[in-house]
């Protein structure tokens, strides 16, 4: 039997259609990157502060990316004053894996965020940088901007992981807000700006999602709402969603005073 020489061919062909097909999906739900600063002083949050408000996020608008997200916790957090979170909504994968090149071609990002770029090995701006990528859930595929109003500081952004014990049940509770549970989010208002699974982290399997609050005492009335809602209580206690979640992670965040959300 003859070798079949058109099989390569062939190959490489269904490998671009598959690759074609992967951006197009990622295309219709938002990727997320939720990077999270930590810091050791105030001297370390300055330096992150002037590179985020005077460097990256210009660059991102320039880039396309119109809305980014600067958070920090609020004074009664345990990890208050030691991270900066970073929510960054990318269109694609395609965009989000081309940005790092953009910017080592953008010479007034390098210009603006110099003195962050080249700090010194024994004044870095950071002690780590932590990454998360996420990809928005279908029922809410793109990223909301929060109807909140009021002074920033006393705002509440409330970010939880939902972490699961097996894959299978991190699936049942990814099922399980995309019929029905974001919806509840959405009519008791609780602002939500995104719901995301995550793709690559530090505790997976875990779902990831942010909602927003004019103030605490807000935040708690919400919450204390959804425990008594008719269709929460429908869905809690349906045996295809039962051990779902192994542990919830809160934080509970106010937005900086640069933040575009």
């Amino acid at each position: 039997m003859k070798p079949n020489k058109s099989l390569p061919i062939i190959a490489v062909l269904i490998y671009f259609l598959l690759g074609f097909d992967l951006y197009a999906q990622s295309s219709k739900q938002d990727i997320y990157e939720l990077r999270t600063y930590h810091i050791e002083n105030k001297d370390q949050e300055n330096q992150v502060d002037n590179y985020l408000k005077n460097a990256l996020l210009p660059a991102l608008h320039r880039n396309g990316v119109g809305k980014v997200g600067v958070f920090k916790p609020i004074s009664s957090q345990p990890d208050a004053g030691k991270k900066i979170y970073v929510f960054i909504p990318y269109k694609s994968m395609k965009q989000y894996l081309a940005l790092p090149s953009k910017l080592e071609k953008d010479n007034i990002y390098l210009e603006a965020g110099n003195p962050y770029i080249y700090a010194s090995h024994n004044n870095p701006p950071f002690k780590r940088i932590e990454t998360a990528l996420l990809q928005a859930f279908t029922g809410m595929p793109r990223f909301k901007e929060s109807n909140v109003t009021g002074a920033k500081k006393n705002q509440v952004y409330e970010l939880r992981s939902y972490e699961a014990a097996t894959e299978r049940l991190y699936r049942q509770k990814v099922k399980m807000f995309n019929e029905g549970e974001i919806e509840i989010f959405f009519k008791l208002d609780f602002n939500p700006v995104f719901f995301a699974e995550t793709l690559a982290g530090a505790q997976m399997p875990n779902l990831m999602y942010m909602t927003s609050f004019p103030n605490m005492e807000s935040r708690d009335a919400h919450w204390k709402a959804f425990g008594t809602d008719p269709d929460w209580d429908r869905m809690k206690v349906m045996e295809e969603y039962q051990n779902t979640v192994s542990r919830n992670d809160t934080r509970l965040l106010y937005p900086a005073d640069y933040s575009d959300l």
